[in-house]
């Protein structure tokens, strides 16, 4: 992730929120993923998605990063743990255990605050906090043993800017905060 993005006044963003990992965090990831994810490919950038908000308008950034400040002020910093591997059909995700159930809250809070402000429709499905570590067209069926990598506590919040390019997403931070004010 580079940091400090901007955008253009009358640009449309490719807009996500998502907690932040440490970068001792990354670089454990990817020495892991180097060593045990031999198909597909690896990402090289690693975060916790809250609410992928897709596609746009410049002018929803500044009410969405003030729901993601007020949102991420209200929840005491928490840790999130590697559980288990898991595929779906273009993806492998490394699946987060939330012990204290901050993130889910987080998570929660963002997802009504988004909804408030008309910049979200929420899921289906609930939102389970993982790590995208591997991207594919054709499900390898892997079977990687876990990261040895402690609990962790996210480094803070940002709203980020996806930016498509044939060799995939690069992801660019628009606005920042910490967890806990």
């Amino acid at each position: 992730m580079s940091p400090g993005a901007t955008v253009g006044a009358d640009d449309s963003v490719r807009l996500f929120l998502a907690l932040e990992v440490p970068d001792d965090v990354s670089q454990q990831l990817r020495a892991w993923g180097e060593h045990h994810l031999d198909h597909g490919r690896r990402v090289d950038t690693y975060h916790v998605t809250l609410a992928f908000l897709g596609r746009q308008p410049r002018a929803v950034v500044d009410p969405v990063a003030d729901v993601m400040r007020h949102e991420a002020a209200a929840i005491e910093p928490f840790q999130l743990a590697i559980a288990r591997y898991r595929e779906t059909r273009s993806v492998g995700m490394l699946v987060l255990d939330d012990p204290s159930g901050r993130a889910s809250t987080l998570a929660t809070r963002i997802h009504v605050g988004l909804e408030e402000i008309g910049a979200y429709e929420r899921e289906r499905r609930p939102w389970l906090p993982h790590l995208t570590v591997l991207r594919f067209r054709e499900r390898p069926r892997l079977a990687p043993p876990l990261p040895e990598i402690a609990a962790f506590a996210p480094s803070g919040v940002a709203a980020l800017l996806s930016r498509l390019h044939r060799t995939g997403a690069r992801y660019e931070v628009l606005q920042w905060c910490p967890l806990g004010g």
